[in-house]
């Protein structure tokens, strides 16, 4: 495993983990959600052959994708309308590969990563939201 990928993907739980701890109920089942899709995609990444990927990576997106626009449906929040908005262009990106079978290259990796950054940007502005509407209700 590389550096860059340790990185990245300490940087997602951080996140996930942040907005299960100080998040409300959106947040912290979003959160949830995200990490159980990261945990599956690199289960996908390790143990299969690279070619065999597109299906599994397309259903793991899928049930990220689903997971927040059942949330946004029930918490009604900016933010998780946003996050569900990016994961359905990263499902679009996946379901575009899988279709027309094509190399995933630099430009599948930035925009991958763009994309999973946006949705983490969503999630810890959604958390820090929550978190501050609990302090000042607190005062």
């Amino acid at each position: 495993m590389s550096p860059y990928l340790m990185f990245l993907l300490a940087v997602i739980f951080s996140v996930c983990i942040f907005a299960i701890v100080k998040g409300g109920p959106a947040e912290r089942r979003a959160g949830l959600i995200f990490a159980a899709g990261t945990i599956g995609v690199e289960l996908v990444h390790f143990t299969l052959p690279r070619e065999t990927q597109g299906g599994l990576l397309l259903a793991m997106d899928g049930f990220v994708a689903i997971g927040f626009l059942l949330l946004a449906l029930r918490y009604a929040s900016v933010w998780l309308g946003a996050a569900m908005i990016l994961q359905g262009v990263q499902f679009s990106l996946h379901a575009y590969y899988f279709v027309v079978g094509g190399q995933r290259g630099n430009t599948y990796a930035m925009i991958n990563n763009i994309d999973s950054a946006g949705v983490l940007l969503c999630l810890v502005v959604g958390t820090i939201m929550a978190w501050r509407k609990r302090s000042i209700a607190a005062k």
